[in-house]
């Protein structure tokens, strides 16, 4: 497979499928930032990137998405919805070449379901600020789609993790908290597993479908932490009731949301064999790529 990918929002999971489909060959990668400094980043690692945001529409959209054969959306919603359809989705719809179609959501659309578990056909019953703005998001994009035809698939995601982006970080950083909430799980999912998802779908389109991206352990975070120290050969924070805990909004809403997240069905229509089941062998991996790039850059 080869094409032409565009990601509105080239962040952490977009700058991992660029990178992956850069070095399978036979494609260009392009994609936006709302940082100067970071499309001049983006640039110099052979990225065609461009300013957007609500107030910074692309200067000439209908040059830049003539040849895109895949679109990914990653910008973070707001209360109005997404960004980029409410400024650029008629240019959206009427992109020529267009085969693939994907936008990242959150399985935070769910809400909670006190620690029951949630599929694709669960009815979405958001209970955050975050949960709603995905949802909202979500459904303009799917009347859009209906509207002029467009190959839309949407991607509900677990927590993400990855290299530079664990809880291995948190743990070196001393900002790692283990919080007791009996009962309290939730789901995760490792960015190459996401990007494995990604890769499938965009050979095997199916628009109008959504898909749940998550590992198969929901588990505690404070299980995560645990692990982490013991691969960083650290002693673990002191557990902290959740009661007790002096806890951000944005953290509490996350301790208040309870569900585990079935994924069967990328496995059985997309194919997909799970590299990092769990975070167990998923922060493992994460460790290794450090050591691997430390090894390289002494190397180099």
């Amino acid at each position: 497979m080869s094409g032409s990918l565009f990601c509105f929002g080239y962040g952490y999971t977009c700058d991992h499928l660029g990178q992956e489909l850069t070095a399978r060959g036979g494609w260009s990668v392009a994609g936006t930032t709302r940082d100067r400094d970071r499309r001049n980043s983006l640039r110099a690692h052979g990225i065609k990137a461009y300013l957007f945001d609500p107030q910074t529409p692309l200067g000439d959209p209908t040059f830049f998405l003539q040849d895109v054969t895949h679109l990914l959306i990653s910008v973070p919603p707001d209360d109005s919805g997404d960004p980029a359809l409410s400024v650029h989705g008629l240019d959206i719809a009427y992109m020529p070449n267009l085969k693939w179609l994907g936008y990242l959501s959150s399985t935070s659309v769910y809400g909670n379901r006190y620690g029951g578990w949630v599929n694709e056909t669960s009815a979405e019953h958001p209970d955050s600020k975050r949960g709603s703005r995905r949802l909202k998001a979500e459904r303009q994009w799917q009347e859009l789609a209906a509207e002029y035809n467009l190959p839309l698939h949407i991607f509900r995601l677990a927590g993400i993790y990855g290299p530079g982006r664990s809880a291995l970080d948190s743990v070196r950083a001393g900002t790692a908290r283990r919080i007791d909430k009996p009962g309290h799980a939730f789901n995760r999912v490792h960015i190459h597993d996401i990007i494995q998802v990604l890769i499938a779908s965009m050979c095997n389109p199916a628009p109008g479908n959504i898909y749940n991206i998550c590992d198969d352990e929901a588990a505690p975070s404070h299980e995560m932490i645990s692990f982490a120290c013991r691969l960083l050969h650290i002693p673990p924070p002191p557990m902290i009731p959740y009661e007790e805990a002096d806890l951000a909004p944005i953290t509490r809403s996350f301790y208040e949301d309870n569900k585990r997240i079935e994924n069967s069905k990328i496995k059985e229509q997309l194919g997909i064999k799970l590299k990092y089941p769990n975070h167990r062998l998923g922060l493992q991996a994460c460790l290794e790529d450090e050591i691997a790039d430390l090894q390289q850059t002494q190397l180099g």
